[in-house]
């Protein structure tokens, strides 16, 4: 019995990665922003320290191999291997399986090891939660690898769902039971990230039942090249991948542990604890995170579609999909990171009305971070093109690049005590624009045609601007409007009327200015009727 779905197209693919992305970060919302209200800055801190740890030893285990897996999965499909390509992915899976086994045991047991060393001993509990989530998203990781390698994101999507909506029932729902019985924060947060533990199990069951019951049986005559040898091609692609995401994880871990370090240093001439300052810097964090996430689809598609059609030798091809990801994500990014920072304390103000303090200092973090969260989308849209051209190593130099500026930077910043914690935004938009400056020069050095930089990225900064005036405008005219009523309430709607100004003026100009093209949407889900409405050429 063959089960082959049919197989995506690059933007179809990015589309329904995209849906999962809007739904998941929509439950991630659901869950966070409560999570926040529920354990304070002291909470959080535990909950991302414990998280950057879970990051750091997931990049190492599924940030290259995965995309390794999905390359060349689909050069094999591209060119009818698919014995190959079965073989591949059954070599495949026990290296993961080993990788992950090794990973979760090491943060379980040297839970206490790993929390000291990040000067946080109380996220011990946070960090004994997550481990075996390592392992299941280990196994996850090459099984959303193959499916993607076929041009077919819907596993990839479901499985993100189901995460997802584990994470927000049973992680909250503990993390509030934990403290109704009167435990401590850092049993809560340990709690709240224990749903992401079994959010991972679940998702890990659906994809193994899924590849069971979608299994291709079609005959090939193709004779695949020896394990051993298809391991070398895996490793030969993922490594360098691996090495140079790796790097920013490393880099981010040293960079909490070095904040965390400095402001202890400081810590008689601070108006309050490190642990707590460090927290309410992760509150502008969280959100920055977003607009990266929209971008993930994006490059999950672009990677295994733009190598089969350099497998093909269809430069030109291979030139459309990446000339479409980077004015989608101009289009996506740069409004979205203008937005964040226009109106970054009403924002928070608005999610964390429990926590208001903490919301209230957070809002200078996420001014800087908003701006800086535009150069993170760059930057993963432009590893991806650098990655799916064969120049792996190159993302490695730019990102250890721009992770030297952040920690010197931060040691600098942070440990005056006039800056301090603000010293941690201003470091983290000087790293991400070290390493886009640096990117965008070699995309252009090694693209068989030269990128027009300025005229992807003009157009959408000067409609992103004009967007930023509008909601800024309007939520100053709304918030004085109603004053003299409910605090958090005039906040709220006056931050709403501000977004959805924003959103209108900027959806007008991008049309108005035809920033967005025909070929762009063609292959969307109803693009058609989209061009049609919007009159796109």
């Amino acid at each position: 019995m063959s089960n082959q779905p049919k197989k995506q197209s690059f933007l179809g693919g990015a589309a329904i990665l995209a849906s999962a992305v809007v739904i998941v970060k929509l439950i991630g919302a659901v869950y966070k922003i409560p999570l926040g209200n529920i354990i304070g800055d002291e909470g959080k801190a535990h909950f991302t320290v414990a998280y950057n740890i879970y990051n750091l030893l997931l990049t190492v285990s599924t940030a290259g191999l995965p995309l390794a897996i999905s390359k060349l999965t689909s050069e094999a499909h591209a060119l009818g291997r698919e014995n190959e390509k079965r073989k591949l992915f059954r070599t495949a899976i026990w290296l993961f399986f080993v990788l992950g086994l090794v990973l979760s045991l090491f943060m379980f047991f040297g839970a206490a090891q790993l929390a000291g060393f990040m000067n946080d001993e109380l996220a011990y509990w946070s960090i004994k939660a997550l481990a075996p989530a390592v392992f299941c998203v280990c196994l996850l990781a090459c099984m959303r690898g193959y499916t993607q390698g076929q041009g077919n994101m819907k596993p990839t999507a479901i499985s993100q769902v189901l995460e997802a909506i584990c994470k927000l029932t049973i992680g909250l729902s503990l993390a509030w039971y934990f403290l109704r019985l009167g435990y401590g924060v850092e049993i809560s947060a340990a709690g709240a990230i224990l749903g992401v533990t079994v959010g991972t199990v679940l998702s890990m069951f659906f994809l193994i039942a899924y590849l069971l019951t979608h299994r291709d049986r079609s005959e090939s005559l193709d004779v695949p090249e020896s394990s051993g040898t298809l391991m070398k091609k895996v490793l030969t692609i993922g490594i360098p991948i691996t090495l140079s995401n790796s790097a920013m994880s490393i880099i981010t871990l040293i960079d909490s542990k070095i904040v965390l370090g400095r402001l202890e240093a400081i810590s008689g001439l601070l108006p309050d604890t490190p642990t707590a300052l460090y927290g309410q810097y992760t509150f502008g964090m969280d959100l920055i995170n977003l607009p990266p996430s929209f971008v993930y689809p994006v490059t999950m598609s672009l990677i295994p579609f733009a190598a089969a059609a350099v497998a093909r030798k269809d430069h030109e091809g291979a030139n459309r999909i990446i000339s479409s990801a980077f004015r989608l994500i101009a289009i996506l990014a740069i409004p979205a990171g203008v937005g964040l920072s226009v109106l970054s304390g009403p924002i928070l103000l608005t999610l964390y009305p429990a926590q208001q303090a903490s919301a209230t200092a957070a809002g200078p973090h996420l001014r800087v971070l908003g701006i800086a969260c535009i150069f993170i989308c760059i930057m993963t849209l432009t590893n991806a093109i650098l990655q799916s051209y064969g120049h792996e190593r190159i993302p490695i130099c730019t990102m250890l690049a721009g992770g030297v500026t952040k920690i010197a930077l931060n040691y600098i910043l942070v440990g005056n005590p006039d800056i301090n914690i603000h010293g941690a935004p201003i470091s983290t938009l000087c790293c991400y624009m070290v390493i886009v400056a640096l990117n965008l020069f070699f995309v252009w050095k090694y693209s068989p045609e030269k990128p027009r930089y300025l005229q992807l990225f003009t157009k959408p900064v000067i409609a992103s601007a004009l967007m930023g005036g509008a909601a800024w405008a309007v939520y100053g005219f709304a918030n004085r409007l109603l004053a003299g009523h409910s605090a958090y309430g005039a906040n709220a709607l006056a931050t709403m009327l501000g977004i959805l100004a924003g959103v209108a003026v900027y959806a007008v100009l991008v049309v108005a200015m035809r920033i967005l093209r025909a070929e762009d949407v063609k292959s969307v889900p109803h693009g058609e009727k989209l061009i049609k409405l919007l009159h796109l050429k």
